[in-house]
């Protein structure tokens, strides 16, 4: 909004956002929408000179402006999405966090333990796509009384990935995996309450038909303690409209 404000409107700016994220967790992508008043006589920005506008005032920041679209006044960057995608990247292979690669520092989790049965978390990750009621896979704040519990859940998927630099550093034995989970909305820390739980379906803790079960039960203190993911794995992928 200040880099904004510096583009000289005549009526303040409010950025609105797609997605709102907790502390710690990264976006790839995010999308937001406003509206800019100039000056009478003068012309609307094009998309050009928007972004290069907003990027030269965002310089000290770590976020970038990537695109800019014309849109209608009716579009909203948070209700018209159709969906949102994250993505929980998991480092498997560390006996203590001292083993993360330091590039990887507050961008994985390296769960305790160093293995995971991938197939059976793979088999958990099936019960929760669908429409469900995800009253066990959040976390309770401000918002809860006023939300629908129901979800629809396009996409849990569990694939290997890379590491910045891995192909350095392949005798480690350091592994690699993405969870990607794909819905039109979430509810508060319901992605860090899946994949906390699904760790521990791939350690052993559960099995792949307690996901169910947590669902059934609908109650948020259902979850098995520190059965929540940290922050620094999560990222926005994108969103779609």
């Amino acid at each position: 909004q200040k880099a904004a404000q510096k583009l000289k409107p005549i009526v303040p700016i409010k950025f609105y956002i797609s997605s709102r994220t907790d502390s710690g967790v990264h976006a790839l992508c995010n999308s937001a929408h406003l509206d800019i008043h100039r000056a009478p006589g003068r012309p609307a920005f094009n998309e050009k000179q928007l972004i290069h506008g907003l990027n030269y005032h965002l310089r000290p920041e770590p976020i970038r402006i990537l695109n800019a679209y014309r849109v209608a006044s009716s579009f909203h960057a948070r209700f018209s999405a159709l969906s949102r995608t994250y993505i929980y990247r998991l480092l498997v292979g560390c006996a203590h966090h001292s083993e993360i690669p330091v590039f990887e520092r507050n961008l994985c989790w390296a769960p305790v333990g160093g293995y995971l049965n991938v197939p059976a978390m793979r088999e958990a990750a099936q019960f929760l796509v669908g429409t469900h009621d995800f009253s066990t896979f959040r976390s309770l704040n401000s918002e809860t009384p006023f939300q629908s519990p129901v979800r629809t859940m396009l996409q849990a998927d569990i694939q290997p990935s890379h590491g910045f630099l891995s192909h350095h550093y392949e005798h480690r034995g350091l592994e690699f995996w993405e969870l990607t989970f794909r819905s039109r909305s979430f509810l508060y820390r319901q992605v860090r309450r899946m994949v906390g739980t699904l760790v521990a379906v791939g350690q052993g803790k559960l099995t792949p038909r307690h996901i169910k079960e947590l669902l059934e039960t609908r109650d948020s203190r259902a979850l098995p303690p520190n059965a929540m993911a940290p922050p620094s794995g999560l990222f926005l992928k994108s969103v779609e409209y």
